[in-house]
Protein backbone atom coordinates (compact mmCIF):
# COMPACT_ATOMS: atom_id res chain seq x y z
CA UNK A 1 0.00 0.00 0.00
CA UNK A 2 0.89 3.54 -0.85
CA UNK A 3 -0.50 6.61 -0.24
CA UNK A 4 0.52 9.86 -2.57
CA UNK A 5 -1.11 12.99 -3.35
CA UNK A 6 -3.49 12.81 -6.46
CA UNK A 7 -3.06 15.10 -8.66
CA UNK A 8 -5.10 15.85 -12.66
CA UNK A 9 -4.04 12.45 -13.92
CA UNK A 10 -6.07 10.74 -10.96
CA UNK A 11 -9.18 12.94 -10.86
CA UNK A 12 -11.69 10.47 -12.69
CA UNK A 13 -10.18 7.36 -10.00
CA UNK A 14 -10.76 10.09 -7.36
CA UNK A 15 -14.31 11.14 -8.85
CA UNK A 16 -15.64 7.36 -8.69
CA UNK A 17 -14.72 6.94 -4.89
CA UNK A 18 -15.82 10.54 -4.34
CA UNK A 19 -19.37 9.46 -5.37
CA UNK A 20 -19.61 6.16 -4.02
CA UNK A 21 -18.29 8.23 -0.51
CA UNK A 22 -21.15 10.85 -0.72
CA UNK A 23 -23.97 7.84 -1.33
CA UNK A 24 -22.31 6.43 1.76
CA UNK A 25 -23.51 9.48 3.22
CA UNK A 26 -26.92 9.32 1.58
CA UNK A 27 -26.71 11.19 -1.16
CA UNK A 28 -28.09 10.72 -4.52
CA UNK A 29 -25.23 9.37 -7.05
CA UNK A 30 -24.26 12.36 -9.33
CA UNK A 31 -20.63 10.88 -11.23
CA UNK A 32 -20.76 14.23 -13.40
CA UNK A 33 -21.08 16.53 -10.45
CA UNK A 34 -18.62 14.26 -8.73
CA UNK A 35 -16.16 14.81 -11.28
CA UNK A 36 -16.58 18.49 -11.84
CA UNK A 37 -15.81 19.18 -8.16
CA UNK A 38 -12.84 16.89 -7.51
CA UNK A 39 -11.69 18.53 -10.77
CA UNK A 40 -12.11 22.13 -9.71
CA UNK A 41 -10.34 20.77 -6.26
CA UNK A 42 -7.17 19.39 -7.36
CA UNK A 43 -7.23 22.31 -10.02
CA UNK A 44 -7.29 25.29 -7.93
CA UNK A 45 -5.41 23.22 -5.27
CA UNK A 46 -8.04 24.45 -2.71
CA UNK A 47 -7.49 21.29 -0.61
CA UNK A 48 -5.46 18.12 -0.30
CA UNK A 49 -6.19 15.02 -1.59
CA UNK A 50 -4.38 11.53 -0.61
CA UNK A 51 -4.95 8.43 -2.37
CA UNK A 52 -3.89 4.79 -0.99
CA UNK A 53 -2.32 2.45 -4.20
CA UNK A 54 -2.88 -1.22 -4.17
CA UNK A 55 -0.83 -1.96 -6.64
CA UNK A 56 -2.37 0.41 -9.48
CA UNK A 57 -5.36 0.38 -8.20
CA UNK A 58 -7.00 3.33 -5.65
CA UNK A 59 -8.62 1.84 -2.94
CA UNK A 60 -9.19 5.12 -0.81
CA UNK A 61 -8.73 8.28 -0.69
CA UNK A 62 -8.75 11.32 1.76
CA UNK A 63 -9.71 15.41 0.99
CA UNK A 64 -8.82 18.08 3.61
CA UNK A 65 -9.46 21.55 3.23
CA UNK A 66 -7.40 24.14 5.12
CA UNK A 67 -8.59 26.61 7.97
CA UNK A 68 -7.59 28.42 10.98
CA UNK A 69 -7.91 28.69 14.62
CA UNK A 70 -8.31 31.97 16.02
CA UNK A 71 -7.43 31.30 19.58
CA UNK A 72 -4.95 28.68 18.53
CA UNK A 73 -3.65 31.76 15.84
CA UNK A 74 -2.36 29.11 13.80
CA UNK A 75 -3.71 26.78 10.92
CA UNK A 76 -5.97 23.45 11.00
CA UNK A 77 -7.05 20.73 8.84
CA UNK A 78 -10.70 19.87 8.32
CA UNK A 79 -10.62 15.89 7.04
CA UNK A 80 -13.71 16.91 5.11
CA UNK A 81 -13.37 12.95 3.31
CA UNK A 82 -12.35 9.60 3.88
CA UNK A 83 -13.29 6.66 1.95
CA UNK A 84 -11.85 3.36 1.02
CA UNK A 85 -13.70 0.64 -1.34
CA UNK A 86 -15.77 -1.87 0.90
CA UNK A 87 -13.84 -4.72 -0.30
CA UNK A 88 -10.55 -3.38 1.16
CA UNK A 89 -11.64 -2.18 4.24
CA UNK A 90 -10.05 -3.39 7.69
CA UNK A 91 -6.20 -3.93 5.45
CA UNK A 92 -5.10 -0.61 6.40
CA UNK A 93 -5.59 1.81 4.11
CA UNK A 94 -8.09 4.03 6.69
CA UNK A 95 -5.00 4.31 8.83
CA UNK A 96 -2.58 5.02 6.32
CA UNK A 97 -4.65 7.88 4.42
CA UNK A 98 -5.16 8.90 8.56
CA UNK A 99 -1.35 8.98 8.97
CA UNK A 100 -1.11 11.08 5.75
CA UNK A 101 -3.46 13.55 6.93
CA UNK A 102 -1.42 13.88 10.45
CA UNK A 103 1.42 14.39 8.10
CA UNK A 104 0.28 16.84 6.35
CA UNK A 105 -0.90 18.86 10.08
CA UNK A 106 2.88 18.41 11.16
CA UNK A 107 4.43 19.85 8.46
CA UNK A 108 2.40 22.83 8.02
CA UNK A 109 2.30 23.79 11.54
CA UNK A 110 -1.60 22.86 11.61
CA UNK A 111 -2.62 22.97 15.58
CA UNK A 112 -4.64 19.85 14.93
CA UNK A 113 -6.71 18.13 12.24
CA UNK A 114 -10.64 17.70 12.91
CA UNK A 115 -13.26 15.54 11.55
CA UNK A 116 -16.72 14.50 11.64
CA UNK A 117 -18.80 11.60 11.05
CA UNK A 118 -22.06 10.13 10.99
CA UNK A 119 -23.02 8.98 14.86
CA UNK A 120 -23.96 5.78 13.16
CA UNK A 121 -20.43 4.96 12.04
CA UNK A 122 -19.09 3.40 14.70
CA UNK A 123 -16.08 1.29 12.40
CA UNK A 124 -14.99 4.57 11.48
CA UNK A 125 -14.88 6.14 14.87
CA UNK A 126 -13.18 3.11 16.60
CA UNK A 127 -10.34 3.57 13.81
CA UNK A 128 -10.16 7.39 14.57
CA UNK A 129 -10.09 6.81 17.83
CA UNK A 130 -7.41 4.51 17.58
CA UNK A 131 -5.41 6.73 15.80
CA UNK A 132 -5.62 9.61 18.49
CA UNK A 133 -8.45 11.10 17.35
CA UNK A 134 -10.60 12.87 20.42
CA UNK A 135 -14.49 13.11 20.40
CA UNK A 136 -15.17 17.20 21.35
CA UNK A 137 -17.38 17.26 24.39
CA UNK A 138 -17.17 20.94 25.14
CA UNK A 139 -18.68 21.93 21.29
CA UNK A 140 -21.89 21.89 19.51
CA UNK A 141 -21.19 22.25 15.41
CA UNK A 142 -24.41 24.08 13.62
CA UNK A 143 -25.07 24.31 10.34
CA UNK A 144 -27.26 26.99 8.94
CA UNK A 145 -28.53 25.45 4.97
CA UNK A 146 -28.21 28.46 2.54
Amino acid sequence: MEVIQATEMHTNEVAVLFDAYRSFYDQAPDFKGALAFVSERIKQKDSIIYVVLEGEEIIGFTQLYPIFTSIGMKRGWLLNDLYVLEEHRGKGAGSALLDAAAALGRSTGAAWVMLQTYIANREAQKLYEAKGFKKDVHSYYYYQSL
